[in-house]
């Protein structure tokens, strides 16, 4: 007999649970912008059609997009697109050159580094193991680029993170799962963190890893984070994310996240919890590597909730990577944008 989807439902609490380690600050539920105003998509798009003469989009308390820029010119064409203009004195360019010199002698284990549009500057973070001369080569990078770059302290330590408990599971510990996916021929698969498919190839149901989920078909870490399951039964996969209080959030779309968007996540070690969105293309240096291109959030999340959801509404965003903090102190934590391994691997959510 074939299954329902509430039976799949059920079946896929498991398969749809996720997220990662690390916390942060609990915010308002998920939610789209207004549709009266630019959407996040067109606002990023037109800062990256002016180019040098932009510094990034974000979304204001109001859920107004803003476009910061660099001269009257561009103020105008931001006006014309029904967002808002924010005149700053550094465009793309000089941003850029301040993250490469980050790259170049600041790639500590224990830093992160994003632009931060409404400042108009790259915001240092440094955990507390960056401490003497690892925080001495750090500030001099900062201070090279002349206020560029600012510098501020992350509670906790900055890691990846892998336990025992629920959720998905193989020999060298516990994650979970972030969203199921599927090809354009019908196979079904699951995407987690690649920090956890590197561990092991073989993923189960329990600790007990008696019954298999399914078998590792990619992983990409460090330099990226995602990572690719093939279900062994396709009855275990559901297009929804479980909200840990019986009921499920239905996934009908993948998109990019922006700056200032209310977002959720779901993991097995914490459950359901809420942020926003403070930063896009972080990169974040763990002790095993770094990851570019991720997005930053005030959510909080803790051991084994590695490889989980971050969704906005009925959108998938993101994979959780890492962080520091917890739920109950706060922190920050780090998701790899979903888009890029559903390209990859040629799947979509459903």
């Amino acid at each position: 007999m074939r299954p329902t989807r509430s039976s799949l439902r059920h079946a896929a609490a498991l398969a749809l649970t996720g997220t990662l380690v690390t916390g942060s600050l609990l915010g308002a539920p998920a939610q789209a912008a207004p549709a009266s105003l630019a959407s996040p998509d067109a606002a990023a798009a037109l800062a990256a059609t002016l180019g040098d003469r932009a510094a990034g989009a974000y979304a204001d308390a109001s859920g107004k997009m803003v476009v910061a820029v660099t001269d009257a010119a561009a103020a105008r064409q931001v006006r014309a697109a029904g967002a808002t203009p924010k005149l700053v004195t550094r465009g793309a360019d000089k941003l850029a050159a301040a993250t490469t010199e980050l790259e170049r002698s600041a790639k500590i284990p224990g830093t992160a580094w994003w632009t931060d549009p409404a400042t108009n500057q790259v915001v240092v973070s440094v955990d507390s193991t960056v401490t003497g001369a690892k925080l001495e080569r750090v500030k001099a990078a900062a201070a090279r680029t002349g206020g560029t770059v600012r510098i501020e302290a992350e509670a906790g330590v900055l890691t990846t993170r892998i336990s025992g408990g629920q959720a998905i599971y193989a020999s060298g510990g516990r994650c979970s799962l972030g969203f199921n996916v599927r090809s354009s021929s019908g196979v079904y698969y699951f995407l987690t963190a690649g920090h956890c498919t590197n561990i092991g190839s073989t993923w189960y149901t329990s600790s007990s890893r008696t019954t298999v989920l399914g078998t590792r078909a990619g992983t990409s870490f460090p330099g990226n984070d995602y990572g690719i399951v093939r279900h062994s039964n396709s009855a275990n996969a559901a297009g929804n994310v479980s909200l840990y209080n019986g009921s499920f959030q239905d996934i009908t779309s993948a998109g990019n996240a922006y700056v200032g968007q209310s977002v959720r996540r779901s993991g097995s070690t914490t459950g359901v919890r809420s942020g926003s969105v403070t930063a896009l293309n972080a990169t974040v240096n763990y002790a095993e590597g770094s990851v570019s291109g991720l997005i930053r959030t005030t959510v909080c999340a803790e051991p084994g909730d590695s490889g989980g959801s971050l969704f906005s509404g009925s959108t998938a965003l993101g994979l959780t990577s890492g962080g520091s903090g917890n739920c109950s102190s706060g922190g920050t934590t780090y998701f790899q944008p979903v888009t890029e391994p559903l390209s990859v691997y040629g799947v979509s959510v459903f």
